[in-house]
Order: C-alpha cells, then structure tokens, then sequence
C-alpha cells in the first residue's frame, strides 16, 4: 500500500521515473509504461545483474524494499528503511523465522555501504538503526510517510461510533500478538459481558481462523471481516470507539495514525514504537494477556482521553528530495 502511494504521487509529480519493481507486484503496477519500468524476480542475483549493467545510467535511485544496490553505483542513493526486523528479531518467533531474519540482516550490513542516504519513520528506528549496522547518523534522516485515508462529509455524518468496538487493523505474522489479544479479549468479555472485536484477519491465516471460530462458537463476539479495501476501512475506523494495537514491533505503526485522524482513541502497546507515533489513550503490557484484558476491561468503564498524533506526513519533502 505504501509503494502504491508513492508511485502514484511519483505518476502525478514531474519527476521523471524509471520503476524497477519486485515481479510479484505485476498485477499492481502493469499499468505503467512499458518503457518506464522492469519487473524482476525476488532476489539479490537479478538485482546485482540490473544494477552492474545500468551502474551509471540514473542520477538518484530511491531504494524501498530496506536494502541498497548489491554494488556501489553511480547514482546517489536513498534507501527506505522501514523493517523493524532487520533491526530486532522478538524471542517468539521460530528457530527458521529468525534465521531468515538473521541471513537478511547479514545482507543489510554487508550493502550499507552501498547508501548514501538512509530514510527512516522514526527518531527510535534512526538510533537503532545507526547502532546496530554503524551508520553514520548524518547520513540518516527522519521520513515519516503515509496515504492519508480520505473520507467524505457525508460518510462522517453517515457512520454512527459503535460503543465498545474494538478494531485491530493488522496483517498476520507473530509479532502481530493476535493470539494474546484474541485471549484477552475472550477473559475480558467474560467479566464485562459487553464489547466487540473486529480483526482484519486473511481466511489464509489458518491457525488464527481456527482460533477465532473457536471462540466465535463458544459465543465470544469476534468478527473477522478479512482484507478491506480503503474506503471499507475508513468507515471501519469511524465506526469503532478504539483502536487497540497490540503489536511487537513496528517500524511505524499505520494504523494508530489513521486510526486518531478519524477519531479513534488509541489503546496501544507500552512499547516505545507506539509514543514515536502518538500519545495514545491507554497502554499496556502486549507481552501479558492478563494486562491487555484489564486495558479492555478499562476502556469499556471509563471514559478515556482522546489519543493525540505526534507526527507529520512528508510525503511532499521525499518528492523534492527525490526531484533536487
């Protein structure tokens, strides 16, 4: 979603842009010229061949994907860094997980002289960034950006908040802490008997499935509704009275940005990525589902501060550093 949106405000600016995307994002990107971009297989070889033979044809190159060229080329270079497990693998993932992260973060460190410019999210992911790789922190900068999430006047006006909903707006991986915040919710409603909770959960996600149909028939009320599109989850936003956030790690953390531009009051993880972003409304312990149950448990009794966002979206200062 986010390279969709800087290419579009690429595609909209007079930048002229040569695209070299990832061939899996084919269906995506096809629209683009021809002449204006190359799809190539997931993989340093095919990058590594790209680059040696095109080592002097552009004069800035914006890397997204976390790593810079396998060689040094010609061109200045920015590289988007926005993988918080390059920089930290959490104890809970699987001995294969963190050798995989553990083989890229190998890769990162061997390219990093490949950069010149390094562009991170956030004051916390420059300082780990600048320690764990030893990069020069002149050569890092703070980047934050997102598409903002557009709703209409009559939408707002339309959607009614719904008390005691709880949205967790998520992909699934193991850092996402699904589980914990599933069984919280369960031992909370068990106590309150009041409270919904939605998740954006893929129906290919199939231990996690089987967990929420689980507690679905025991009569606990959690909706999954599965991937959304953007206007889907702006309303979903609108219609719930929190977002809680009980991720492990986050680079960024979108959705409690999105969540406090439309009016959701953030109960968030106490971890340091969630005060990069905002002041939110309650924390907790995400390690603990006994403290996550009591944060519900909390929310649906008193009536919360509203959550306030700390940071600025400089999608405009990318483009002109890009342009100059």
């Amino acid at each position: 979603m986010l390279l969709k949106y800087l290419v579009d405000c690429l595609e909209k600016s007079n930048i002229k842009v040569f695209y070299l995307f990832d061939k899996r994002t084919e269906d995506i990107f096809s629209t683009i010229p021809a002449d204006k971009r190359k799809f190539l297989p997931a993989g340093i070889p095919e990058r590594l061949k790209f680059y040696t033979v095109n080592y002097a044809k552009y004069s800035t190159v914006l890397c997204f994907g976390n790593l810079p060229p396998p060689i040094r080329i010609k061109a200045k270079v920015f590289v988007y860094f926005h993988q918080r497990l390059f920089l930290k693998i959490p104890d809970e993932f699987k001995l294969k997980t963190k050798l995989i992260y553990l083989v890229k973060q190998q890769v990162v460190n061997m390219t990093k002289h490949n950069a010149d410019v390094w562009l991170l999210q956030s004051q916390l992911m420059k300082e780990q960034l600048s320690k764990k790789y030893r990069i020069d922190a002149k050569k890092v900068e703070i980047l934050p950006f997102y598409p903002p999430i557009l709703t209409s006047e009559n939408l707002q006006n339309k959607v009614e908040r719904q008390q005691n909903k709880f949205l967790y707006v998520s992909n699934v991986a193991p850092h996402k802490n699904h589980e914990r915040l599933i069984e919280a919710f369960c031992l909370a409603y068990d106590k309150i008997k009041q409270g919904e909770l939605v998740l954006t959960i893929p129906e290919s996600a199939n231990a996690i499935i089987q967990l929420i149909n689980q507690k679905k028939s025991q009569g606990y009320p959690i909706n999954n509704i599965g991937f959304i599109d953007r206007n889907e989850l702006a309303t979903q936003y609108l219609s719930s009275q929190y977002l809680i956030f009980p991720s492990l790690a986050e680079s960024f953390g979108l959705g409690l940005v999105e969540a406090i531009d439309l009016g959701c009051k953030v109960i968030g993880a106490d971890l340091p990525y969630t005060y990069q972003v905002c002041e939110p409304s309650l924390t907790f312990d995400a390690f603990n589902i006994d403290s996550i149950k009591k944060a519900i448990i909390t929310a649906s009794s008193q009536d919360l501060p509203l959550s306030k966002k700390i940071i600025n979206n400089d999608t405009n200062t990318l483009l002109e550093m890009l342009e100059n």
